[in-house]
C-alpha cells in the first residue's frame, strides 16, 4: 500500500509536536512520562521564586518547582508545588524556606527535621522566612542609599548655584584667563628652550664639581679630621686661668686709674694740683737760669786769678737761647 505524502506530513507533524511538548515540559520541570511524588509548601512571599527553580536538601537537588498558584482570592498564601525528581525520605517536621543567593535565581531549601515519619505525596511542608544575604545587604544599604540621595540632592543644589554664578561675563573672563595662562605657558616653554643650553652647561659644571669633590674625598676627609682635632684641642684648653689673669690686670689698672684721679697720692697730687705744678715749673725755670748764668759768668761764682778780671755784667733774668751760649 502506498502512503501518500499528506499522511507522511501529518505523522511527522504529530511526532514533532509531541517531542516539542515533552521537551517544553521537561525544561519546565515536568516529567509527563513518569509519575513523580509531589509535595506542597505555602509561603507568604515568593520573592523571585518562579517555576522550574530548584529544590535542595543539604545542597543536593531533589526536585523543582512544578507550579505556583494562589491559596485563595485574598492571596493569604502562595502555594508552591514541588515535583520530587529524587526518591528521598523527607521527615514530616522538615521546614522549607526560599533562599536567594548572590548569583542565580531563588531556590527552595528544605531543612530536614528529626521525625521518623516521612512526607508522602500530597503532604504540605511547614515554611519559615529566611533573612538571606541579600536582605541583610539591603537592610544595611538602605540607610546609606538614603544618605547618598540626600548628598546628591545637596550636590545638585550646589551645582545649580555654581552654574548661576557663571554668567556670560564670567564665562568670557574665564576664557580670557585660560587664554592668558596658555600664552604664559608658551612663553615659559620658549624661555626654557632658549636657556636649555645654559641649563645643560650649568648641570655639566655641577656634575664636574661633584666629580671633583668625589675625587678629592680623601683630602676633604683629612681636612675635616684636622678641623675636628683643632676643635677638640681648643675645647680641651683651660681658658679660666687666662680669664682670671685678665680680670686681675683689669682690676690693677682700675686701681691705678683711681689713684691717679685721687689727690691722695703723689702722682694724683701732681696731676690735679695746679699750684704745685706752677711751683715746680718755676723751680725748673730758675734752675735753668742759674745754670745758664753759671756758664755765662763763671767768675761771678768763683773768684780765682786764673779766670782774669772779675765779670761785672748783670745777672741773667731768663734762660739764654741755647744756640747763643758762649763756650
Amino acid at each position: 500500500m502506498k502512503i501518500s505524502n499528506e499522511t507522511k506530513v501529518g505523522v511527522l507533524t504529530i511526532i514533532s509536536l509531541t517531542i516539542l511538548i515533552l521537551g517544553f515540559n521537561y525544561l519546565k520541570g515536568r516529567d509527563v512520562l513518569n509519575k513523580r511524588k509531589k509535595i506542597y509548601a505555602v509561603f507568604k512571599d515568593l520573592g523571585s521564586l518562579s517555576k522550574s527553580n530548584e529544590v535542595k536538601i543539604n545542597g543536593y537537588v531533589i526536585g523543582s518547582v512544578y507550579e505556583i498558584k494562589a491559596k485563595d482570592k485574598d492571596l493569604s498564601g502562595l502555594v508552591a508545588t514541588i515535583n520530587l525528581t529524587e526518591d528521598v525520605n523527607i521527615p514530616k517536621d522538615s521546614k522549607a524556606m526560599i533562599s536567594t543567593p548572590l548569583v542565580g535565581g531563588s531556590i527552595i531549601v528544605i531543612q530536614k527535621g528529626q521525625s521518623t515519619e516521612f512526607l508522602k505525596s500530597g503532604d504540605t511542608l511547614s515554611t519559615f522566612v529566611d533573612v538571606g544575604i541579600l536582605d541583610d545587604v539591603k537592610a544595611q544599604l538602605t540607610p546609606t542609599l538614603t544618605k547618598v540621595r540626600g548628598t546628591l540632592d545637596t550636590l545638585n543644589l550646589v551645582l545649580g548655584n555654581v552654574n548661576g554664578l557663571f554668567t556670560a561675563d564670567a564665562k568670557v573672563n574665564i576664557q580670557q584667563t585660560l587664554a592668558n595662562l596658555n600664552k604664559a605657558s608658551n612663553a615659559l616653554n620658549g624661555l626654557i628652550d632658549n636657556e636649555s643650553s645654559a641649563l645643560s652647561k650649568t648641570l655639566g659644571n655641577a656634575e664636574a664639581i661633584t666629580r671633583s669633590i668625589k675625587a678629592n674625598a680623601d683630602d676633604v676627609t683629612a681636612t675635616v679630621k684636622n678641623a675636628r682635632l683643632v676643635s677638640e684641642k681648643l675645647a680641651a684648653l683651660s681658658l679660666q686661668p687666662t680669664i682670671d689673669s685678665f680680670n686681675t690686670v683689669i682690676s690693677t689698672l682700675k686701681a691705678m686709674a683711681n689713684k691717679l684721679n685721687s689727690t691722695d697720692g703723689t702722682l694724683g697730687a701732681l696731676m690735679n694740683d695746679r699750684a704745685l705744678y706752677n711751683r715746680i715749673h718755676d723751680a725748673i725755670l730758675s734752675a735753668e737760669i742759674l745754670l745758664d748764668d753759671l756758664r755765662t759768668h763763671p767768675k761771678r761764682y768763683v773768684n780765682l786769678s786764673v779766670f782774669g778780671r772779675k765779670d761785672k755784667d748783670g745777672a741773667l733774668t731768663s734762660p739764654l737761647p741755647k744756640d747763643t751760649i758762649r763756650h
